[in-house]
């Protein structure tokens, strides 16, 4: 295993700037997600790193020795980096045993090394070494994939969109057996997806990247609750959004007077006319008043089982300026109120506010 450094990486396709000035870091032994809608360049990112396209500006570095610039390039097969693509590729013709040790030695081929130890460590028993390729479900194909990915013992380990053409149990059940191999191992890792909740759940530290530039790159938890933009926001997970005041760490809103988690550190505090943004999940649905509560009429139920979101209609005093607003809250199913009754809404935990203008 080894660190991975890229500095203001760029790829130009027919003069389009696919990725622009992308730079970021992976710790030796660490599991890093990039998360991206389609065409955001996190697959292109991956294939130079590979080796498979040659960056047009920057440099990166595997264990500090550089095997891409536009001065410098070394091929795919001396670069020691495993690589899983998003449906396996496993070969048809051969054997799981001989899938896992296709890219070894003749003479470990031959004697199937390591075979059983990188199954266990997939979670396949080792009496599949003998089967074929369609004589596993599409997560075990992909558990073969990466044992035969981790068989030479690579420096650094590529997952591009590996588990996409799974359902989602199958998708939830490899994602968890794989994270589990890869820190068993001690691989350096990167993962890039178009899943929230894979990024999110996999990913020691998550990116996001958008139209080719790394918008953030933050822990898990600093990603989804304090987003540096509107857009990043509405990305990654559900936000509601409402005008605000901002002063002294706090901002009223429709909602009340919220704690503002984007208020410490060393720059200034927010002051003035903001966007407040809340996740759903943050408001509580009472049936009674509560301190600090406001009331509202739930337009609209959405039961998912796990969860339902709600619609509602925040009441507005008489003579309020603060218009009535849409509110979207997302709660458990255990106490679920039918549309036109009226709750109280109380907002938990911290919230982030912007002076931007959100974009809609």
């Amino acid at each position: 295993m080894a660190d991975l450094s890229i500095r203001h990486l760029a790829k130009f396709f027919e003069d389009s700037p696919v990725l622009r000035d992308v730079s970021l870091d992976v710790a030796s032994g660490s599991l890093i997600s990039i998360l991206g809608a389609s065409g955001s360049g996190k697959t292109t990112l991956l294939r130079l790193i590979a080796g498979f396209e040659r960056p047009d500006a920057g440099e990166v570095r595997v264990g500090g020795e550089l095997i891409a610039s536009a001065q410098v390039f070394k091929k795919p097969e001396q670069r020691g980096i495993g690589y899983v693509a998003q449906e396996g590729a496993l070969f048809p013709h051969l054997s799981v045993a001989d899938n896992i040790t296709f890219g070894l030695s003749r003479a470990e081929r031959r004697r199937w090394h390591r075979v059983t130890e990188l199954l266990n460590l997939v979670g396949l028993p080792a009496s599949y070494a003998k089967r074929g390729p369609a004589e596993l479900s599409g997560g075990e194909q992909q558990r073969v994939a990466l044992a035969r990915a981790l068989a030479p013992g690579p420096k650094l380990l590529l997952l591009d969109e590996p588990f996409s053409a799974l359902d989602a149990a199958l998708r939830a059940d490899t994602r968890q057996a794989v994270a589990a191999a890869i820190k068993t191992a001690g691989a350096t890792a990167i993962l890039v997806t178009h899943d929230q909740d894979e990024a999110l759940s996999m990913g020691a530290q998550v990116g996001v990247l958008q139209n080719g530039v790394l918008a953030q790159m933050s822990a898990p938890q600093a990603l989804y609750h304090q987003p540096l933009t509107p857009e990043l926001a509405n990305f990654v997970g559900a936000a509601v959004f409402f005008p605000g005041f901002a002063s002294g760490g706090k901002v009223q809103c429709v909602l009340g007077v919220l704690n503002l988690a984007n208020s410490a550190g060393d720059g200034p505090l927010l002051l003035g006319p903001v966007e407040v943004m809340v996740r759903p999940e943050q408001i509580k649905v009472v049936t009674s008043p509560v301190p600090g509560g406001v009331p509202a009429i739930i337009d609209h139920v959405t039961f998912y089982g796990h969860d339902a979101v709600l619609r509602l209609t925040v009441i507005v005093p008489e003579g309020d300026l603060q218009p009535v607003r849409d509110v979207t809250a997302r709660i458990f199913t255990q106490f679920v109120p039918e549309p036109g009754a009226k709750v109280w809404l109380k907002v938990e935990g911290d919230v982030v506010a912007y002076a931007e203008p959100v974009l809609t």
